[in-house]
């Protein structure tokens, strides 16, 4: 399965029926959850404001979408709480010609986030359901910087490989080689690694120039499992 949905430019006259509300929650979301709690990086704190993350749950989740915690999207998966996003964000130092891979779209929200910063996200999402979904919402919010597709990646997206920033959204059990071998060098990665339904390590893994690995565990997370497609018989 491999389908792809391409992602429009829309994002100011969007945002600008948004809710006063919600603008004002999530500059709360910001100074309290974020910033306080040492996010420090003025483009990531500028995105953090600037993503509408209400617009990425379901309706029943919006009153609590700038709450800091996870949320249920559908199909098991979850949107990953604010300051994780804005964590995972912030570790692998984004710049504005960062080409990206991201690894798990889940409602599309840490891409909007990426996107907010960076050149091009590409991103793969394995529950169908999901990437559409994420895709209709990038695309009305109009982030035309965002490619996403339907897929299984365990296996990155070698076609657009190199990528300078790699940041993988569920939890696999090991660091998958096809992952490291598309990251450029010189480039950054942000995986949660660990079992399954147990606590995970957040790893940030750097690669030289000359293609040596440096890795840092970095706190304990708790993320969905990396889900491979199953095998055809």
């Amino acid at each position: 399965m491999s389908l792809l949905f391409l992602c429009g430019a829309t994002t100011s006259a969007a945002m600008a029926n948004e809710d006063a509300h919600y603008v004002a929650a999530r500059a709360a979301m910001v100074s309290e959850q974020i910033a306080a709690r040492g996010i420090k990086n003025p483009e990531v704190l500028d995105a953090m404001r600037r993503v509408p993350r209400h617009r990425f749950v379901p309706a029943q989740e919006q009153p609590h979408a700038y709450r800091d915690t996870p949320l249920p999207i559908g199909r098991g998966q979850t949107i990953s709480q604010p300051y994780i996003v804005a964590l995972m964000t912030e570790l692998v130092e984004p710049k504005a010609d960062s080409r990206v891979l991201e690894v798990g779209t889940g409602s599309g929200y840490q891409a909007a986030v990426l996107a907010e910063i960076v050149d091009h996200v590409y991103t793969i999402e394995i529950e169908e359901e999901l990437a559409r979904s994420a895709a209709a919402v990038l695309d009305a919010l109009g982030y035309d910087n965002v490619t996403v597709r339907a897929g299984d990646g365990y296996g990155g997206w070698p076609e657009h490989a190199p990528f300078d920033i790699i940041v993988v959204t569920a939890a696999p059990d090991h660091v998958p080689q096809a992952l490291i071998d598309q990251l450029k060098p010189g480039g950054s990665m942000v995986v949660p690694v660990g079992p399954i339904h147990s606590v995970q390590e957040l790893r940030l893994i750097r690669k030289e120039q000359d293609g040596t690995l440096r890795e840092k565990n970095v706190t304990a997370v708790r993320f969905v499992p990396l889900r491979r497609e199953e095998p055809q018989e």
